[in-house]
């Protein structure tokens, strides 16, 4: 009886070992989603404004001396 409990316990716990290692996986993959979807943002909001400020630099740079 006691070799019963000990394989079920050994599998257990390697089945413990790879659902922990599974969810790590599917947490960096969750986060790296949220890091490209942040980049995405990012770069469009800079292509958006980026026009806006060269223009506004062009303007003051017209005006100084």
């Amino acid at each position: 009886m006691n070799i019963i409990a000990a394989h079920i316990m050994t599998t257990m716990h390697v089945l413990g070992a790879k659902l922990k290692r599974e969810e790590k996986g599917a947490t960096a993959v969750e986060y790296g989603i949220m890091v490209a979807l942040i980049a995405a943002v990012i770069i469009t909001v800079v292509g958006l404004i980026g026009g806006n400020l060269r223009d506004a630099f062009t303007t003051v740079n017209s005006q100084l001396p």
